[in-house]
């Protein structure tokens, strides 16, 4: 996502048998469309257990045009806004589009995201974790900067719009094996009045394997100074522990 979020990347493996050229029928081509499934033992989001520490199914519909628009929705199940004692919401479902594009070795990807919680709240004590961000990213080589900005509260943050997610992934693919390895730097900042002292850093180290027929599985180690920070389960959000997360994915 954009969320920083799991990790599901896969390539299709093919071959076709044809006797003579100018019988052979031409390629068909590539649809816009894709859709993805995921199991993973944990979600980790910006290093901060989404789940409970528990396992996750996940999914998304993507459509990306040759114009380099694009437009999608991920969803997750998830525990976290259970935990502060409100009416439990069990889904997560994020909605957003961008527009990717290259200029010389650099290519870029800028867009909006919102993410949506099912369930109702009680307002009156804080606002709802609805969250609306807008990001921009650049990628050269192996190495991608991005940075999210609240287009208002953050994750039910009260009067925290302006907050920022800045982080920077380096992501190497091992020749043909099919193996790739990476690891990631973040910076969540929590905007407005006492807001502040929520702000902390996320690292983490991952390796990844293209399984074929549409299939890859990933391997993290994440961790994360947010209980330095101040967050505890009275913010519904489980603290960010070292954390070790398998998943493994599809794309189709």
């Amino acid at each position: 996502m954009l969320k920083n979020k799991l990790l599901v990347a896969a390539l299709v493996s093919a071959f076709s048998v044809s006797a003579m050229a100018d019988d052979a029928a031409p390629a068909a081509p590539a649809s816009p469309f894709s859709t993805n499934v995921s199991l993973t033992n944990n979600y980790l989001y910006r290093g901060i257990s989404q789940s409970g520490a528990n396992p996750a199914i996940q999914g998304g519909f993507d459509y990306a045009g040759a114009s380099g628009l694009y437009i999608g929705t991920w969803g997750s199940s998830i525990s976290w806004l259970g935990d502060a004692g409100t009416p439990r919401s069990g889904l997560e479902l994020d909605t957003y589009g961008g527009y990717r594009g290259t200029g010389g070795p650099v290519s870029y990807d800028v867009g909006y995201l919102r993410y949506n919680y099912s369930g109702s709240f009680n307002t009156s004590l804080a606002p709802k974790a609805d969250t609306n961000e807008v990001y921009g990213a650049v990628t050269y080589s192996i190495l991608t900067a991005k940075l999210s900005y609240s287009l208002g509260d953050l994750f039910g943050f009260v009067a925290s719009s302006g907050s920022t997610y800045a982080d920077l992934t380096a992501n190497y693919p091992i020749g043909d094996t099919g193996y790739a390895i990476g690891a990631h730097y973040g910076k969540q900042n929590v905007h407005g009045t006492g807001n502040d002292v929520y702000t902390y850093s996320d690292y983490k180290v991952f390796a990844s394997k293209d399984l074929g027929t549409g299939y890859s599985a990933s391997l993290t180690v994440s961790g994360t100074d947010a209980k330095d920070a101040g967050y505890t389960s009275a913010q519904g959000i489980k603290l960010g522990k070292t954390a070790i997360v398998a998943a493994l994915s599809r794309t189709f």
